[in-house]
This record gives structure tokens, sequence and C-alpha cells, in this order.
């Protein structure tokens, strides 16, 4: 056997060069290990900072990173969740006159200044620019403006123009759902709308901020808002006012009042009108004609006061007639619109809208009972809603007489809110339940149990009666196929100096639908509508407001889940023989 013997230099020189990989090894692994402490030891530090900064609510001012990321103000959302009102920081034009050295003044001239800012702000107000820059006291030129317009305004040269980067509350939808939201003020505080309402919830003490959840579907909102302006329009109305409420649950799905204003940008005329344009009657955009303002409503109160009487048992058969005739009351005379025939029964006297009769029947119920009953709809307080906007009703105290019993049964003498009426339809309609109205979104369990105003089978009977109108009276322009809607037209004279102006009207649509199921009331009104082309120049709610439910509902029955359905329908089978006439001319106009 033969041995080999290996040279010791060649062993030598082979473990050289293993030690020289193990040590390079070692190396690597030793400052593999230090750059990951330093990462970790970074990353320790930027999460204990975030806790500190989380904990101590640092102000807005010290430009925390806590602060960036947290609103000191919570969002408005519709009940799907959409914004309609959120925070963020943005830059203000601030003049600043103490930034300027001591003796010094502007620059430039004040009209220069303003001249070189409306070159920027093309809607700036120059005379309300000069009136400031002139005074020597600091304040707001203007809020919220883009970076690139702030590096402009810098460009310009003038110390004393500051840009503050401030909180700003944001309005996503522009106008839209202005009288429901509100605003923000230049001190945080929440005025008018749900932003006064909620401004506890949305800033809290600890500086977190909760959000709001409304009841208002957005898009039935502008739906609304939309045909509302389009009747304004039509019918050149000064105002119009709507509502959609659920009739189970008083949660208000839309609230409108025209004209609006935008809460992105305020102005003192919003909210406030000259003296002289208040005299003759004017009200600022911002004042809530839906609950804030109360009117006479008219006809709209005659289902209420049948329903009063067949609750009560005064109406037992719906066949019966009362006189048609002009009514005297002591000195006063109750008369209808045009001459309605001798005698009507009750489906006659809603479906032609007599004041005659519904008075008379009134007058058999009682004052007291009628009384009660509007009592029962709320009618006697101001409106269930969390807006701080809410008119008192004009409410006779006392005893009712009999002439004012009479008049309040169709709407005069009486003056409410359009929300007063939708709330008190849907009691009509649901099955006799009161219940309040709501802007915020309820769970099933948050649903209040009401009280109740009519029995069940009156409720049955009081939406065959309202179908009927609307498939025989007044109401026929509400008509939409398939939607089954009933409702009741209301038009009457606006009291003024000397008695009630006799050419300035409020004309009001309350509706409902389905009526097979009824789960939406829809309030339409138009404050002082002219007979224009368009309303073959009448004036009533027939004309103007009736046509707006008729475009309102198959715009927003889809959105609630509501499809048109042409093989459903409230069966009238048992009433359609009280009204021979009205059957016949409406066979007559479908061939």
């Amino acid at each position: 056997m033969t041995a080999i013997a290996i040279p010791t230099t060649v062993s030598s020189g082979r473990r050289k060069l293993i030690n020289v990989r193990q040590r390079s090894l070692l190396v690597a692994k030793l400052r593999t290990i230090w750059i990951l402490s330093v990462f970790v030891l970074v990353a320790c530090c930027a999460l204990l900072r975030i806790a500190y900064l989380g904990m101590t609510g640092a102000s807005a001012a010290s430009g925390d990173l806590s602060d960036l990321l947290v609103p000191d103000r919570g969002e408005i959302v519709d009940r799907n969740g959409v914004p309609l009102a959120r925070e963020f920081r943005a830059y203000s034009l601030w003049f600043n006159p103490a930034a300027m050295t001591e003796g010094s003044a502007l620059i430039h001239t004040p009209e220069e200044v303003a001249d070189g800012l409306q070159r920027i702000f093309p809607d700036l107000d120059r005379g309300e620019a000069i009136a400031r820059l002139s005074s020597g006291q600091a304040g707001y030129i203007r809020k919220s403006i883009l970076p690139e317009d702030a590096n402009k305004v810098h460009a310009l040269g003038e110390p004393a123009l500051e840009f503050p980067l401030e909180a700003t509350r944001y309005y996503p939808q522009g106008s839209m759902a202005a009288h429901v939201l509100g605003y923000v003020d230049s001190y945080g505080k929440g005025k008018v709308g749900m932003e006064e309402a909620f401004n506890d919830q949305l800033v809290s003490p600890g500086g977190r901020a909760s959000p709001a959840v409304l009841s208002i579907d957005f898009r039935v909102q502008s739906a609304l808002e939309d045909e509302l302006g389009r009747a304004m329009a039509e019918s050149h109305a000064k105002g119009a006012g709507g509502v959609i409420l659920d009739v189970d649950t008083g949660e208000v799905l839309a609230l409108a009042s025209l004209p609006s204003f935008d809460p992105n940008r305020v102005k003192p005329t919003d909210m406030v009108v000259p003296e002289a344009q208040a005299r003759m009657g004017e009200v600022p955009s911002g004042f809530n004609r839906v609950t804030n303002q109360v009117y006479e409503l008219g006809s709209t109160f005659k289902p209420l006061a049948v329903a009063s009487a067949i609750d009560a048992g005064v109406i037992t058969d719906l066949g019966q007639r009362w006189s048609a005739r002009p009514l005297h009351v002591g000195r006063f005379t109750i008369k209808d619109s045009h001459d309605m025939g001798s005698s009507l029964n009750v489906p006659e006297t809603l479906i032609h809208s007599s004041n005659v009769v519904t008075a008379q029947i009134a007058d058999e119920l009682g004052g007291a009972r009628l009384k009660n009953t509007m009592a029962a709809l709320g009618m006697n307080e101001r409106p269930y809603i969390e807006l701080p906007a809410r008119g008192f009703p004009i409410w006779p105290t006392g005893e009712w007489p009999r002439l004012r019993t009479m008049t309040v049964s169709y709407g005069h003498g009486i003056a409410v809110t359009p929300l007063h009426l939708a709330s008190a339809y849907a009691a009509m309609v649901n099955g006799g339940i009161w219940r309040p109205a709501t802007l915020e979104k309820l769970d099933p369990s948050q649903v209040p149990a009401g009280r109740r105003v009519f029995k069940a089978s009156t409720s049955a009977r009081m939406r065959q009666l309202l179908r009927m109108i609307v498939e025989y009276g007044t109401g026929r322009k509400a008509d939409a196929p398939g939607f089954r809607i009933g409702g009741k037209t209301g038009s009457a004279e606006k009291p003024g100096v000397g008695g009630y102006r006799r050419h300035s009207l409020i004309s009001t649509f309350a509706a409902v639908f389905p009526m097979d199921k009824p789960r939406y009331v829809v309030i339409a009104m138009m404050d002082e509508p002219q007979g224009t082309p368009a309303t073959s120049f009448q004036r009533t709610a027939a004309w103007n407001a009736a046509p707006a439910v008729g475009r309102i509902v198959p715009r927003v029955g889809p959105l609630l889940g509501i499809m048109p359905d042409e093989t459903r329908d409230i069966d009238i089978t048992d009433l359609k023989p009280l009204i021979p006439n009205e059957v016949a001319k409406a066979r007559a106009a479908a061939e």
C-alpha cells in the first residue's frame, strides 16, 4: 500500500482560505444584524411618537401628525354613507397689518392689491377687499384657497397677506340639503341645521370626532330638489318646499326648501334679508319653509277631518249626502270654488274638494273632537325634528266655536308647517299610529312605538279615499302609472294686512305611495305660484304641486325599492258605485 504525502504548505494555505471566508461571513452577519437593529429602533421610535401624539391630542396649530390624520369635526353622512359634510385643511387668505414694519403701509395701494386679487379670484368683491385693506384691521379676505392660488397671491409681494393652514368644513354636494345640514361659522361652531343640532356629537370634549349618520338619502334629496325647482320655475313661484317621510318610522328621506344657499360660502343675506325686502314679505334663502314657517294648508286638511268623523262614528255610511249649497253661519258664508251640484257624499266631497260639505261634517263632529284629533297629530306644538328652526303653529286655544271648527276642517284658521302635515298623513295611512319625524337613521329597534290616533279600519278606508282623489278628482295630474299614488290638493290664500290676499296662494299636494301598502308620504308646496302657460294659467295645487309629485314619485320610487307595477292597486270597487259620474268620465277619457 502506497502512502500519498500532502505537502505541508498546501494544507496550510487551504486552512488560511477557510479562515478568511469564515471571518467574512461573520462580518456580513454582524452588519446585517446591526442594520436590522437600526431599522427596528427607528420603527419603535416612530410608533412611540404616534402613540404620544394620540394621547396628548396636540393642537392643529402645532402641525403634529395626529392632527393631520384625525379631523377636529366629524363627518355628516347620508343613510348610505355618502359624505354630506367633511373637514379638511386648506389655506385661507388673511390680512395681517401687524406683519408690516412699524410706520409703513402696504407696498401697493389698496386698489392695486384688490385688482391683483381679483385677477386671481374673479368672483372677489373688489369693494369689500378695498375696505378690508384700507381699514388696517386684521381679518379674512377669503377662506379655502388652493395652494396654487396662494402662490399667486404670494407673488404680489405684500407681506400683510398671509396664508394660515386651517381646518375647513366642506360640503361636497354644494347647496343640496343645505337647510338640513346648516353650516359651520369661522369659530368652528355649527349654525342652523344638523351642524348645530349635532355640534356636541361632531366635536367631543376629548378632541375625537364622531360621525353623524342622517336618515337623508342624497339621491332622493337630489330628485326632490330638482323637481321642486322645476315646478317653482314653471309657476314663477317665489319659493317651494317639500319633504319625503317614511310612514312607518318617521325617518325623513328628503327635506328641501327653495331657494337654497351654499353652505360652503354663506353670505349675510342668506340668513337675514335687508329691511326693505323684509317689509315686502321676502324671506332669506336660509329660512326653512318646511320646518320653520307655518301656513294655512287649505284642503289638505279635509281628509284629516273626514278621518276624525269616521273614527268617531259620525260617518257610518259613505253614501250619505249633504247639501252642497252655500252655507250661512252667522254673518259668514262658506262656499265652494264652483258649483258642485245640489248634494255630495263623502267620496264626492273629497274628489271635488268641497268646503261646504266638509264644514257640515265637522259641525256634526264638533269642535272638541276635531281639536283632540288635531292635538293628537301634534298640530298644537312645534314639529318633532332635530333641526333648531321649528315653527310654532297658529293654534286656536280654548273651546272651538262652531265657525272655527268648520274652517279648521278645510285648512283655514289653523297654520302649521308642511312637516306637521307629513306626519299627520303618515298616521292617517299607516294604520293610525302617529310617530315623530326624525333626521337620524334608525335601526328597527329604535323606531318609537308612537301613539294611536285613528283606528286601523279608519286608516284602511282613508287609503281608498285618497287613491280615488288621484284617480278621479283634483289630484289626477299627480298620478304616475304603476305607483298607486293617493293624495289631496290644497290651495289657500295667504293672510295679509286687512284680510286674505286673493292673489297670493300657498299651493300644496300631500301624497302617499303606494296606496295598497303605504311606505312614503310626499309633500310638495309652492309659495305664491302664478298662472303661466306651463300651468295652463292656473295657480292652484292641481296645476303645479300635484304635477311635481307626479314626477317626483317615479324618480324616487325605484331608489327606495318600489318599482312600478300596473297589475297592482288598492281595491276601491266597493266605493265606485258612489261616484258613477266620475267613473264614467274616466272610462270615456281612457277610450
